[in-house]
């Protein structure tokens, strides 16, 4: 028996991005959520942006110990030091 997905928000949608993009949906929600981007321009754009700063994210922490590049201004590495204390 297949049921229709209730209709997602866009404030919903961001609220499952995170599992959607682990693959932990239950059907249910995924079907939902695929049914949703299917009709919402802002969203598929808004998970595509979420979806590249998650890769940036996880690449920058592969080697934590890696040093800063050159380009990188220094204030904003003062900055990101400071926030971590």
């Amino acid at each position: 028996m297949s049921t229709t997905p209730r209709d997602l928000t866009c404030r919903e949608l961001v609220d499952f991005l995170m599992s959607y993009l682990d693959d932990e949906l239950p059907d249910p929600e995924r079907r939902a959520f695929e049914a949703h981007l299917e009709l919402c321009e802002d969203c598929v754009s808004y998970l595509r942006s979420y979806e590249a700063t998650v890769r940036l994210e996880r690449r920058a922490f592969e080697a934590p110990e890696a040093p800063v590049p050159d380009d990188v201004p220094e204030e904003l590495v003062t900055a990101i030091l400071s926030s971590r204390r």
